[in-house]
């Protein structure tokens, strides 16, 4: 038989308000950590190697990308896309689409886009990332990635209207560890992402941008499988040498039993 606690501790209204307080701690704690659970109305993530292929992601509002880069689409939320279209728009020499699917929040339908390149350098063959300019190489001991955007076509999306908090943000996920980038402190993340934001007032007034990150010539897949190849050998020559003692100390005490027999 179910039993419940004078105090109430164990009531459905004192579980509710406990579950409450958690999600509350929760989301206050979440929304400190930069790119968690913020959203972007526009967002480009480059998954970049050291031999200058990437995966990129592209990820926005139907509004924004006319707005952005001058795309003719219906901003309608219940309109359909033409996903031919689309892939014809971001597929240039070097660069395919992988993936184009599509969400709504808050009241917009968004695109989400996926690309393979072959070259970072050549993402600005594709129209609508025709306002960013790559660049990826290697200077003495590190690499040094640049990306500079200059301009927006700034069109108006019809039945859209901007409130003046959207935010766009751009984010490059790198091979190795960062040793200089010129983004705001806080937003390094685990030593490899790197990411930078803008408001979209800001990014449809045509502010320039300046995107910069030096680091490491050696993978961090490389320095992983390192290390675990080092611990992997430290244990198995651990073992080893307790295997070692341990017959070593065993043939002490046989020699020990057999002299204490002959005597």
């Amino acid at each position: 038989m179910t039993t419940f606690r004078r105090d109430g501790s164990d009531s459905p209204r004192w579980r509710a308000l406990s579950l409450l307080v958690m999600v509350v701690l929760l989301s206050s704690a979440c929304s400190r950590v930069p790119g968690l659970v913020t959203q972007y109305e526009y967002d480009e993530t480059v998954n970049l190697s050291l031999d200058r292929s990437a995966t990129v992601y592209v990820n926005g509002s139907i509004p924004a990308l006319v707005a952005l880069h001058g795309l003719d689409l219906d901003p309608d939320p219940m309109a359909r896309f033409d996903s031919a279209r689309i892939r014809r728009l971001y597929t240039a020499p070097g660069v395919t689409v992988r993936q184009i699917t599509g969400s709504r929040r808050n009241a917009r339908r968004f695109l989400h886009i996926t690309l393979d390149v072959d070259d970072v350098g050549r993402l600005q063959g594709v129209a609508p990332l025709s306002w960013s300019r790559y660049q990826f190489d290697r200077v003495g001991d590190e690499y040094v990635f640049v990306q500079s955007i200059h301009g927006a076509p700034a069109r108006d999306a019809p039945g859209v209207k901007w409130t003046g908090r959207e935010l766009v943000a751009f984010r490059l996920h790198l091979p190795s560890r960062v040793l200089f980038h010129n983004a705001p402190a806080h937003h390094l993340r685990r030593g490899n992402i790197v990411l930078w934001e803008q408001t979209l007032a800001d990014r449809l007034a045509a502010a320039p941008a300046r995107f910069e990150v030096r680091l490491e010539t050696q993978s961090i897949l490389y320095r992983t499988l390192l290390i675990f190849v080092l611990t992997f050998l430290g244990a198995v020559a651990t073992l080893a040498i307790i295997a070692w003692a341990a017959m070593r100390q065993g043939r002490k005490a046989a020699a020990v039993a057999d002299g204490s027999q002959r005597a």
